[in-house]
């Protein structure tokens, strides 16, 4: 028999600061590379990448005997998704474009069990250890941590709201889609952009909810650590390759 797991992103969500990478290629040999390099987490991205259910299991399989901890990002705020997604083992998602409360709430309702939620039951789900795990059903929800993105102007307008909702343990800023909803899509560094950023970190320091962001810029990624945003993706394994690759082919080529 196997103890249900600790969930070591949601146990240091708040109290350290935890660095970590998108994963987009659908290749969970670089997640279990990366996963030895000092990362604390790994976001598993299925909106945006070509990752599919099966690939899910595979990508928590690579990293699973390293140091860093999986985040799964669905494609979409849907209790189909998000149950398939727990029902593989993982602990923690992030929410795609949660607009409203309302969208929030119902974020909460599918990552719990009735009577409090909606989330289908299966005691015999990989993240049961396939019913292997006793007690698996009183001790899997306070393991799940549930992080919602914002992602427009309208969104960052209503930020304390939808962070106050019962269940929302993060709240992750998404730069690219907010620069486009305020009419700068490409120019995530746009000042204007930037401006209504750091005011959404403002609210979430005040209200003392742990925050998150992505950018590949460096020093925009130093400078929100700096600023004590709890969870900042500092890269993407595309992005790395391919600035080491570009690197590495002009260093060569050089005359």
């Amino acid at each position: 028999m196997n103890a249900h797991p600790v969930n070591r992103f949601k146990a240091r969500l708040g109290k350290e600061q935890q660095i970590g990478y998108f994963s987009t290629l659908a290749a969970p040999v670089v997640d279990e590379l990366l996963g030895s390099t000092g990362f604390d987490w790994v976001l598993i991205d299925t909106e945006h990448s070509p990752v599919d259910m099966a690939g899910v299991v595979s990508h928590l399989q690579a990293v699973k005997g390293t140091p860093t901890s999986a985040i799964v990002r669905p494609a979409w705020n849907d209790m189909v998704l998000i149950k398939r997604i727990l029902d593989q083992g993982a602990q923690s998602l992030l929410i795609p474009y949660v607009e409203t409360v309302e969208e929030a709430r119902q974020a909460v309702s599918y990552m719990r069990f009735p009577p409090t939620g909606v989330r289908g039951v299966s005691g015999g789900s990989r993240a049961a250890n396939y019913g292997q795990t006793p007690g698996y059903f009183a001790a899997a929800e306070k393991e799940l941590c549930l992080l919602v993105q914002i992602e427009s102007e309208g969104a960052l307008g209503r930020i304390e709201e939808i962070a106050a909702v019962e269940g929302v343990d993060g709240v992750f800023i998404g730069p690219s889609d907010v620069a486009a909803s305020m009419g700068h899509i490409g120019n995530a560094q746009h000042p204007d952009v930037q401006a209504a950023i750091n005011e959404g970190f403002r609210k979430l320091k005040a209200m003392g909810k742990p925050s998150g962001y992505l950018t590949t810029n460096e020093a925009e990624a130093q400078r929100r650590i700096a600023e004590g945003v709890d969870f900042v993706g500092v890269t993407t394994d595309a992005t790395l390759m391919v600035r080491a690759a570009t690197a590495i082919v002009q260093k060569m080529k050089a005359k």
